[in-house]
């Protein structure tokens, strides 16, 4: 009896094992055909085999939905509105099924922000509304914000905030948390990549070429931080005059007591206040010594410099800033504090003080290029002062187009603009014609006043 029992569990596991044999081997070889197709973009020919390894096999390879997702695409773009919306729901149950079979190559922050991307390219093909769309975003943040990293994903998360704002659906104190919220988390990825992108400058600067592998990251870092940029400049224009100093006091002169305690809340009120020039009103002050006395930070030593800086006491003001700049340990942070001091600095005509603080700002973070910039624009702006001739004075805009190029090759989210400042200093600088003139072509020029660099005449 055991000897007959034990044959039929060994038949019984034989034909198990052949059936999944073959299931197997049929997967290998329709993958193999929908691959093909997919490498030569005939994706309608690709859909039933791929749909087929798809239903036998998900777990088989992740071609299955690297390859799956092209499929998908392709059939939304060319198919009539009702079956455009089953493709739609179709590539929303790929993310599903690719996040449960494939878990490492994907997240959840990155499914839902996936999906809320997709629910809101075909709002109208799905019939949904922006709420329903905003919260599917909502919970990707809420739930695994540090995976939330998709420049588009944001945007379109804030967006959606402002029209539900608009639409009387979400409060003001709402709008005004969500842009801090995913401005916050922007930073966060910009420092990141920042952070990466530093060590292969710092390496070029050394003079150390960077390997082929190392380009490849340099061009990826560079990338992503040219797709924040974009989006920061969009988030702050679809914000726009929505968050005025005539809506923001009188919301957070409402709310002061209710939060007066709240440092996170005081730090975002005294920050909002401060980027919108509304430090003129008595608030800002409320605002900032009440978030200085509770937590005594960075920022609160900033913006107490801002306040001393409102009364024209520059000196208690850099002394703020001094301390600012003492308090804060992270190196991104410490280098848009020292920007933002050099800003000041720069509007009150401190020329080589500013200068100071533009070049330790670039020290601790030399991928970002404004700084050069703001240099140059100095270095512009002193021409007829900073010079014994007019020949001499002009040359000052050789050292300005200098260091606009340095702030194109170093910041990628600055090329363009930086190449345009570079060539628009130098129609300002001597010609070849004044060269020939001065006959001083490769002779070295000493700028003085507060420059105090020297340059050299290109030769003719």
């Amino acid at each position: 009896m055991k000897m007959k029992v034990t044959l039929i569990v060994a038949v019984l596991c034989l034909g198990l094992t052949s059936g999944f044999a073959q299931t197997q081997e049929e997967c290998t070889t329709k993958l193999s055909i929908f691959h093909e197709y997919v490498k030569a973009k005939n994706y309608d020919a690709a859909y039933t085999p791929w749909m087929e390894v798809r239903k036998a096999c998900p777990k088989f390879n992740k071609a299955i939905y690297i390859d799956g997702f092209k499929i998908l695409d392709h059939k939304i773009d060319n198919s009539a509105a009702a079956e455009k919306k089953g493709f739609i729901e179709d590539k929303m149950k790929l993310l599903d099924e690719e996040y449960a079979n494939f878990p490492k190559r994907s997240s959840e922050g990155e499914l839902l922000s996936d999906k809320g991307q997709l629910m809101y390219d075909n709002k109208a093909e799905l019939g949904l509304s922006d709420l329903e769309i905003y919260n599917t975003f909502d919970k990707a943040f809420t739930a695994d914000k540090k995976n939330f990293k998709n420049p588009k994903g944001l945007y379109t998360y804030f967006s959606l905030m402002v029209d539900l704002y608009d639409a009387k659906e979400k409060t003001a104190q709402d709008l005004f948390n969500k842009y801090d919220d995913v401005v916050e988390r922007v930073d966060e990825e910009v420092a990141n990549y920042s952070a990466d992108l530093n060590k292969l400058i710092e390496k070029e600067e050394a003079g150390t070429a960077l390997t082929s592998k190392e380009s490849k990251y340099k061009k990826y870092y560079e990338s992503y931080l040219n797709a924040y940029d974009q989006i920061s400049g969009s988030i702050d224009g679809k914000l726009g005059e929505r968050a005025n100093c005539e809506n923001l006091i009188p919301l957070y002169e409402k709310d002061f007591e209710a939060h007066k305690t709240d440092a996170v809340w005081l730090q975002r009120a005294a920050g909002k206040m401060s980027d919108k020039d509304c430090t003129s009103d008595p608030l800002f002050f409320k605002l900032v010594n009440a978030y200085h006395n509770l937590n005594p930070s960075a920022n609160s030593a900033y913006y107490l410099g801002i306040l001393k800086d409102k009364e024209n006491k520059t000196s208690e003001a850099i002394k703020y800033y001094e301390q600012a700049l003492s308090l804060e340990t992270d190196s991104y942070k410490k280098a848009k504090l020292y920007s933002k001091i050099a800003d000041k600095l720069k509007r009150s005509h401190s020329y080589s003080k500013a200068r100071s603080y533009y070049r330790e700002a670039l020290k601790l973070n030399p991928s970002n290029g404004r700084p050069h910039l703001q240099i140059a624009s100095m270095y512009a702006a002193s021409a007829n002062s900073c010079g014994d001739s007019n020949f001499n004075k002009r040359a000052v805009f050789w050292l300005a187009a200098n260091e606009a190029s340095n702030a194109g090759r170093v910041d990628p989210t600055l090329k363009s603009h930086a190449s345009q400042s570079a060539a628009s200093y130098r129609a300002k600088a001597p010609q070849k014609s004044d060269i020939f003139s001065e006959g001083n072509a490769g002779k070295t020029i000493s700028i003085g006043c507060w420059i105090g660099l020297s340059v050299t005449v290109p030769n003719l």
